[in-house]
């Protein structure tokens, strides 16, 4: 293939990438941009294949066949309480093929007797350092939420020195391996398994509450060691594809920790979220006030207006179906229904908006916290299901709670509220929720789709 249309080729697909993710900005574009970022990678993987000459064309189209079955297959068998797990593992396979290329390349040049220029040096090592942790921390993060490891933050002493010092050590090898013109092996594999030790640590320490903000970093990391991974191998389309992942994952954790009033700095090394039910007020002499099915459809049946607030819980019970028959139900009896999303609501970034978006829900009915806020004072009712720290009032009103200050939902300004929940278990901060003890809040317990399902058929038979 001539360099040129090869060149040509590439920016075509960089300016798909630019679109697509442009596009995901916005539940409304989310699948076209998903789509154009889909053929852009297509492109770029028969350009860099084909023109490469790196395997035979049988091999490629089995490769290509084979990964695409794969990844179809795993888009429709893996349920959405999984999504956060596969999106988990598909960050450290990034990762881990970056490591894979930066140290293919590495060997190739230790076997040919080359020493590489200064930049394609430190790139590859980084590309190594980055890929590496990317691949362990991902498979932690996975562990966590597919519940094979606790999810509570692990913690030992010095912990945070252990850190610096495998990073410096790392460092220190890896500047060696650099400076050393004749190439030793042993620097390379120490680099390897300490990273890989690193991403370890470093994942750890992190409470299942902080997973949505781990899993922005790990996918920031991903395309970061993609990028050097480019330079190393001068290939432009990497480099481009590796920094807007990058730097779009790194924008994305800011936003996430932004909505939990946390630093990132605080989020890695704040061991929080574990539910070690430290701080906060206790709820000893509190009571709450139960709901009927009867009475709750009653409620909704007849509201002008009203909020949904859905949480992880929505997800387990896979209820999402459900509570769209529920929404148009009230709407053809006259009344209005949104979508509260907090922007940590679930397992990872944008996970309630998957889930109703697989449902059919309409994307303007999707609100954003900021969007929504202000209308809970005028809602008849606000269903939370599934939904606990993001809407504990406690963020506003005690010093003394781990979430104080984080931005929550103001699920208790509305006029009425019902909480669609298993037990009176605390989230993932460990502290009792205010609103379940407000005098407006009554508690509708039990399985999420079941209790949704009930509420229809009392609902129809108004």
């Amino acid at each position: 293939m001539p360099f040129a249309i090869e060149q040509l080729l590439y920016l075509v697909a960089a300016v798909l990438f630019i679109i697509g993710l442009k596009r995901l900005s916005s539940p409304v574009t989310a699948r076209h941009g998903n789509m154009l970022s889909g053929v852009g990678m297509l492109i770029a993987m028969l350009v860099t294949l084909f023109d490469r000459g790196i395997l035979s064309f049988q091999a490629i189209m089995v490769g290509i066949v084979v990964g695409s079955l794969l990844g179809l297959w795993m888009a429709r068998a893996v349920k959405m309480t999984s999504m956060p797990q596969m999106v988990a593992l598909l960050n450290g396979f990034g990762g881990g093929s970056s490591l894979l290329v930066g140290g293919a390349e590495f060997l190739k040049a230790e076997l040919e007797g080359l020493t590489p220029p200064l930049d394609v040096g430190i790139t590859t090592q980084l590309s190594l350092l980055i890929g590496a942790v990317t691949l362990s921390g991902s498979l932690i993060a996975w562990a966590k939420l597919q519940e094979v490891m606790t999810g509570k933050p692990i913690t030992f002493p010095m912990q945070k020195t252990v850190n610096a010092l495998t990073f410096v050590v790392i460092v220190a090898l890896a500047s060696y391996q650099i400076a050393t013109p004749e190439q030793v092996l042993w620097p390379f594999y120490a680099v390897i398994a300490l990273s890989l030790l690193l991403g370890v640590l470093l994942v750890i320490p992190i409470g299942g509450a902080d997973m949505p903000v781990v899993i922005s970093l790990l996918n920031s990391y991903s395309g970061i060691a993609a990028a050097m991974t480019g330079f190393v191998i001068h290939n432009n389309l990497l480099i481009i594809a590796g920094a807007l992942v990058g730097s779009s994952g790194i924008i994305l954790s800011q936003i996430m920790c932004k909505a939990m009033n946390r630093s990132l700095t605080n989020v890695l090394f704040g061991a929080f979220g574990g539910g070690t039910g430290g701080g906060g007020k206790s709820a000893e002499g509190l009571t709450v006030r139960q709901v009927s099915v009867e009475d709750a459809a009653v409620q909704l049946g007849y509201a002008q207006f009203v909020i949904v607030v859905p949480g992880y819980g929505l997800a387990v019970a896979q209820a999402q179906h459900i509570v769209r028959e529920l929404a148009d139900l009230i709407e053809r009896k006259g009344g209005e229904v949104k979508y509260a999303i907090h922007p940590v609501a679930g397992r990872m970034p944008g996970h309630m908006n998957v889930l109703l978006a697989e449902a059919n829900v309409p994307y303007d009915k999707l609100c954003e916290m900021d969007q929504i806020n202000d209308d809970f004072q005028r809602a008849d009712v606000a269903l939370v299901i599934g939904a606990n720290d993001v809407v504990n009032p406690a963020a506003r009103t005690d010093p003394g709670s781990p979430i104080y200050g984080m931005p929550i939902l103001n699920a208790d300004h509305a006029k009425s509220i019902i909480v669609m929940k298993r037990g009176m278990s605390a989230g993932f901060a460990g502290i009792e929720n205010e609103l379940f003890y407000n005098p407006k809040t009554a508690m509708l317990f039990g399985d999420a789709k079941q209790s949704l399902t009930r509420l229809v058929s009392e609902i129809k038979a108004l």
